[in-house]
């Protein structure tokens, strides 16, 4: 390697030191990183942005402060205050972590990644991010902004998500021996607030003199991307059903499985071979088309068609299903999809009564 790409580290933390992120989760200079507060953060910005987190991450310290909390908390509990930062498999396996870290560990974080890749949840990405920026462990931790920065500074002409089997070998040749926790959170810096997808800020870059795709003049061209296959679309049915005195009708979903274990409306299965007339529930009367909604997932889009119905005052829940009164309903771990539903029908109903 040229002996310039041996000094980008150096570089690269000394750039750290003076334009590093404030963030909820990262310990300020000179303080001991909080394993707790890493992991969860870590979890919470799995394929989700900071600006979606940091309220997140802020309002689980807040009703959990330590992992011993976390882990004797009802998972319903937990379900309901993941609700809305999507991927929800990631709530169940946050709760089950925190019960085995408790039930195996005492309650605290083992700091060697292959202990950590034992736990519920924590794969090669995060065992590496908790080892290094909690434990100050030599780790090589590799996001989405690490690829990216990688990419351009190497010229990398392997498209992702190829060229990811060769990221780690990559981010280990500039890897100081030192600060290895600062090393990986300053990757993540550079990728987030100068080497950004769009426009970078090259002449910003502590990194600039080393990077071979700005000497191309073509940093905005990598990564190399993989043509994307099309996106398959699904479509299906919710019915939402309110009854007399205003209460609503929810159930819960598997607990495995896309969005295993959170709350939803009653509806019919989400398929590419929809009936264009799905069969109505027997329970409910009146069922009125309220419209549509969209709404994409990352495997698939779907489309769903809203049907309102009425149940009079005092009417059972079906098998499976609960009533919810209008203030339970705010609260509910209802995922992203289902809130779109529900102001659907909202919306249809205010119409009606207008």
């Amino acid at each position: 390697m040229a002996k310039s790409k041996m000094q980008a580290s150096e570089k690269l933390l000394a750039w750290y030191d003076r334009h590093r992120r404030d963030l909820p989760w990262r310990a300020r200079p000179g303080q001991r990183p909080d394993p707790y507060a890493v992991w969860l953060s870590e979890v919470m910005l799995q394929q989700t942005t900071v600006a979606a987190v940091a309220a997140y991450f802020q309002k689980f310290l807040a009703l959990w402060p330590r992992v011993e909390n976390l882990a004797a908390a009802p998972v319903e509990a937990v379900m309901q205050a993941w609700a809305g930062l999507g991927y929800y498999s990631r709530a169940r396996n946050l709760h089950a972590c925190a019960q085995k870290l408790v039930a195996d560990h005492g309650g605290r974080f083992p700091e060697d990644e292959a202990e950590l890749r034992r736990l519920p949840g924590i794969g090669p990405y995060t065992a590496a991010a908790i080892a290094a920026i909690a434990f100050d462990r030599p780790a090589i931790v590799v996001d989405g902004n690490v690829e990216r920065v990688i990419a351009r500074l190497w010229a990398l002409e392997t498209p992702l998500p190829a060229a990811k089997k060769e990221m780690p070998g990559l981010v280990a040749e500039i890897a100081p021996r030192q600060r290895p926790g600062d090393f990986a959170q300053a990757m993540m810096d550079l990728g987030a607030t100068i080497c950004t997808p769009r426009r970078p800020a090259c002449v910003l870059c502590p990194l600039s003199g080393e990077c071979a795709a700005r000497k191309l003049g073509a940093a905005q061209d990598f990564p190399r991307k993989a043509a994307k296959k099309p996106r398959p679309s699904r479509r299906g049915a919710v019915f939402y059903l309110r009854r007399a005195d205003g209460a609503v009708l929810t159930r819960t979903r598997p607990p495995h499985g896309l969005l295993g274990g959170m709350e939803e409306f009653f509806g019919a299965d989400w398929r590419e071979d929809f009936p264009a007339n799905p069969d109505m529930p027997a329970f409910g009367a009146n069922w009125a088309f309220a419209g549509e909604i969209d709404h994409v997932f990352t495997h698939f889009a779907l489309k769903l068609s809203i049907f309102v119905g009425e149940a009079p005052r005092g009417a059972p829940a079906p098998e499976g299903g609960r009533w919810r009164g209008a203030a339970d309903m705010k609260a509910a771990a209802l995922p992203s999809v289902m809130r779109k539903a529900e102001a659907r029908a909202h919306k249809f109903l205010s119409a009606r009564l207008a």
